[in-house]
């Protein structure tokens, strides 16, 4: 009986020292990392508290096993990888997904844009739907994508900011990231960037490299899985 009022004691002092917050979350979760292993191999993710609202969903998805087993459905050489959708779960080789890699739970993340991350190499992001039904670019509940991309001249970053930002122009420090490792600048500050690779980036060109079916769904010909996304402490 000692014993186990023992336990109980230092349980209830565990969990007072790391309180579980509103959204179900506790306060240490804020600060772990994202395993993710993969059919290709492992990925570690780190996400950014720059923006809260995708990270905390992100967090809280993982925590539940909601990417377990779910496809990298939708794979674009020199662009990106994206995964995230709970119908894939089901998905056979060869077959395309019933509804095109368009699942997930029943909710919208409110876009969380920052000209402070951009679309360089390996980072993490939210798909979301087109302007055409999303003027507000919100980003889907679950679906999100890691970029590969690849690298640009000046001349070719001149021609991003003219044709797809409309002018806007990439500050330098960014330009300069897109000359060297490469990225996707033209999906800049209209999808919101929630994390990056901190290690793995040879898996996510591994899975970039697969053989599709090409437009529209560009699916791998052979399924490339999460098998599990856990959460992990952080190593400096």
């Amino acid at each position: 009986m000692l014993k186990w009022l023992l336990a109980g004691s230092i349980l209830a002092l565990i969990f007072s020292c790391n309180p579980r917050l509103a959204n179900g979350l506790r306060k240490n979760d804020l600060h772990k990392d994202v395993e993710m292993t993969t059919s290709r191999g492992v990925l570690l993710l780190r996400l950014s508290d720059s923006t809260p609202l995708h990270r905390d969903n992100f967090l809280l998805l993982v925590k539940k096993g909601y990417y377990d087993s779910l496809l990298f459905h939708r794979v674009i050489r020199r662009f990106m990888i994206q995964a995230g959708d709970p119908d894939s779960r089901q998905g056979h080789p060869g077959k395309p997904l019933s509804q095109g890699g368009s699942g997930g739970p029943a909710y919208t993340i409110p876009a969380e844009f920052r000209i402070s991350l951009y679309h360089k190499r390996g980072v993490l992001a939210a798909a979301r739907n087109g302007d055409d039904v999303n003027p507000l670019k919100a980003s889907s509940g679950s679906q999100f994508y890691i970029v590969q991309g690849r690298v640009f001249t000046d001349q070719g970053l001149d021609s991003v900011e003219t044709f797809r930002l409309k002018g806007r122009k990439i500050p330098a420090e960014q330009r300069a990231a897109y000359k060297t490792i490469g990225g996707s600048p033209h999906l800049d500050q209209n999808y919101t960037i929630f994390g990056e690779v901190i290690k793995g980036m040879d898996i996510v060109d591994s899975i970039a490299a697969s053989p599709t079916s090409g437009p529209p769904l560009d699916r791998p010909l052979k399924d490339i899985r999460i098998l599990k996304a856990r959460l992990v402490n952080r190593r400096k």
